[in-house]
């Protein structure tokens, strides 16, 4: 098999996300597939055999295409393009573009996320703050809403801790929740803009209400997002999975170790994936520190939070 070089004409912002910072995103990639890159000028040559090369390439032009789109490329970025092109899977697509330009996962269990939302009619997403665990399924949701897919996007979550107590607060039901809903709205107007955002709440398209709500409604060709699962109770997590109607499909996102529950044994999250880990049609994609996409000390904390839970023999 021939080992030429073979050279790749790019942009000049690919080619600087393709070497990284001090060829590090280079390097990562050379490592991952046993060839040498190069950056002659004009784009990258890359020298190894040809089955070799042929990977490579496929992250090249991976990362290259997120350049040119004007994302920012991080060496996480870079492990994404690698594992995708050693697996041969593609990114999942639909995503929309937000403020800071088209959504893209940042880590491998971000593509992952990605995947089973597109392929699963029910997701549990796990893991600790700073995942993208919200947000992804906020900007998956949003894609659904505006290419006509789903007629609404329903998100809910278990307001002030399970007995949701909203009766003290002034307002309606969307003013007493929305304090709770915080990074929510915050994803949807990064991703729909407030203008856009408020239309289609006011046409109902787009519904907030706490999981005591939900009893007793069938939520057809709807995505529905639970957010801050893990302080659902057992009972509150059977009602809200079997609301799934018609044409629906459901994200449950949450983080085992941060429940708020005065009997945390209560809590419905850990109970329903162990119940539901076998079952056809559901997906169960769980995030770890290295997923965190936050300040980098916040990979630290979890890492030490974690690092104690092992001691004290606690797992989740």
């Amino acid at each position: 098999m021939s080992r030429a070089p073979e050279f790749i004409p790019l942009s000049d912002a690919a080619v600087r996300a393709v070497a990284g910072a001090n060829s590090r995103h280079a390097a990562l990639i050379e490592d991952a597939f046993g060839v040498l890159l190069e950056t002659p000028g004009g784009g990258v040559s890359l020298s190894g055999d040809s089955k070799s090369r042929g990977q490579a390439k496929k992250a090249v032009h991976a990362i290259a295409e997120r350049a040119d789109q004007g994302l920012e490329i991080a060496e996480a970025d870079v492990r994404v393009a690698i594992g995708a092109a050693r697996s041969g899977a593609s990114a999942p697509g639909g995503l929309p573009v937000g403020r800071r330009g088209q959504v893209a996962p940042k880590t491998a269990a971000q593509a992952n996320y990605l995947q089973a939302l597109s392929k699963c009619e029910l997701v549990f997403g796990l893991g600790p703050a700073g995942t993208g665990k919200t947000f992804l399924a906020v900007a998956h949701g949003a894609g659904l809403l505006l290419r006509g897919e789903v007629d609404r996007l329903i998100v809910s979550r278990p307001a002030v801790e399970a007995g949701e107590r909203l009766g003290f607060l002034p307002g309606d039901l969307t003013e007493k929740v929305d304090p709770y809903m915080a990074p929510v709205w915050e994803a949807l107007t990064d991703i729909l803009g407030a203008e856009q955002l408020r239309r289609r709440r006011e046409k109902g398209e787009i519904e907030v209400a706490p999981i005591a709500f939900l009893r007793g409604r069938t939520l057809s060709h709807a995505f529905i997002i639970v957010d801050e699962a893990q302080n659902a109770t057992r009972l509150q997590m059977k009602m809200v999975l079997t609301r799934l109607g018609e044409g629906a499909r459901m994200v449950v996102t949450g983080d085992p170790t941060q429940i708020d529950l005065v009997n945390p044994n209560d809590s419905g999250l850990a109970h329903a994936v162990g119940l539901l880990d076998d079952v056809k049609g559901i997906g169960i994609v769980r995030f770890s520190a290295e997923d965190v996409v936050r300040h980098p000390l916040v990979e630290r904390i979890v890492r030490a939070y974690d690092a104690d839970a092992a001691k004290r023999g606690r797992s989740f």
